[in-house]
């Protein structure tokens, strides 16, 4: 049995490793692209960490605007559908691979609710 997400490093391990694939993976990389080579990707990762950790652990780290910072992507770099089913497929298998529990479902249940909530944001959503 795999143990469920209890702690912050949990999270970055997830976070991490869904990095990884996104990081690899040819459509997805341009929208890090400029993270990468000013090479903020600690950083990122880091406040990445904090919202999912706000989330899923109810703390009070992340203190941006996830919808613009999305917004203002876009705007340079269009999102399509197939950028949030990667998004999403990535972030699924990478929580699956290593957890499962009450949190694990919770974090895969809101990654589900954002990837929508954005389709829907930016008239992609089937």
């Amino acid at each position: 049995m795999k143990p469920d997400i209890t702690t912050r490093e949990d999270i970055k391990q997830i976070i991490s490793q869904f990095y990884e694939k996104l990081l690899a993976d040819e459509q997805m990389y341009p929208f890090f692209d400029e993270i990468v080579v000013s090479n903020h990707l600690e950083k990122h990762l880091e406040i990445i960490t904090d919202f999912w950790e706000d989330l899923l652990l109810d703390t009070r780290s992340y203190s941006n605007n996830v919808l613009q910072k999305h917004i203002d992507v876009h705007q340079k770099l269009p999102f399509k559908k197939e950028h949030f089913d990667l998004w999403l497929g990535y972030l699924l298998a990478t929580i699956n691979d290593s957890f499962e529990g009450l949190k694990a479902d919770q974090m895969i249940a809101r990654a589900r609710s954002i990837a929508t909530v954005m389709q829907v944001k930016f008239n992609l959503y089937q």
